[in-house]
C-alpha cells in the first residue's frame, strides 16, 4: 500500500513539474469515454448499459492569457431493461435507450504548472432522444410497442480533466450531466 502511495506522489509531482503539451489555439481534442452513474431511467431491478460517449473539441478563442475557449460535438448512448413474469408462465420486458446529440463549449484553464492538464468546464445544449420498447411472450396478449416519446431539449453543465502522456494520447475524468455523471476514457490531439 505504501508503494502505491509513493508512486502515485511521484507521478503526481512529476506531472506538475514537467514541460508538455499544452491546449493551444486550434488544436482538436477527440475523447471517448466510459460512463457511471445517470440521471436517465434507473430501475433497482433490471440491468443497464454503461453510458458510452464521443466528443470532439477545437480551441476556437483565446480566453486572455489564462485559458481558450472551445467548440465541439457529443454523442452519448445508455440504456435500461426491465424483465419480469407475470401468470407464472408468461415474461414481459421494457426497454429504454437514450441516446444524447449535443454542441458544447467549455473553457480550458491553462495556468497550471504543468502543461500536460487540460481542466476545463463548460455548458452543453443537447437533444435527448428516448425510445421504448415493450415485449410480451403471453399468445393472448397483443401487446408489442415500440415508442420514441420524452425526447427533449436539454442544457446541461459538465467539468473534467485530460493528462496528456505525450504529445497525442491522454486519460480524461468528467462530471457533470452528459450520458453519465462521471465519465472515465481517454483522449487523442492532434
Amino acid at each position: 500500500m505504501k508503494r502505491k502511495i509513493t508512486l502515485m506522489a511521484v507521478l503526481l509531482m512529476a506531472a506538475l513539474y514537467t514541460n508538455g503539451q499544452a491546449v493551444e489555439l486550434g488544436t482538436n481534442v477527440l475523447s471517448a469515454g466510459i460512463g457511471l452513474g445517470g440521471r436517465f431511467g434507473g430501475f433497482t431491478y433490471g440491468s443497464q448499459t454503461p453510458g458510452i460517449s464521443l466528443h470532439f473539441e477545437r480551441m476556437m478563442w483565446e480566453a486572455g492569457d489564462v485559458g481558450f475557449i472551445s467548440l465541439g460535438g457529443y454523442a452519448g448512448v445508455k440504456s435500461y431493461k426491465y424483465t419480469a413474469r407475470y401468470y407464472s408462465n408468461y415474461t414481459y420486458s421494457q426497454k429504454w435507450s437514450y441516446t444524447i446529440l449535443g454542441v458544447r463549449s467549455a473553457f480550458h484553464y491553462t495556468g497550471l504548472e504543468s502543461d500536460n492538464f487540460d481542466l476545463y468546464g463548460g455548458l452543453m445544449l443537447s437533444y435527448n432522444i428516448l425510445s421504448y420498447k415493450y415485449e410480451d411472450n403471453d399468445p393472448y396478449s397483443d401487446s408489442y410497442v415500440t415508442a420514441s416519446y420524452g425526447s427533449a431539449v436539454g442544457i446541461t453543465a459538465y467539468a473534467g480533466g485530460r493528462y496528456f502522456f505525450n504529445q497525442k494520447i491522454g486519460a480524461l475524468a468528467e462530471v457533470g450531466y452528459g450520458v453519465s455523471y462521471l465519465t472515465i476514457g481517454i483522449a487523442y490531439k492532434f
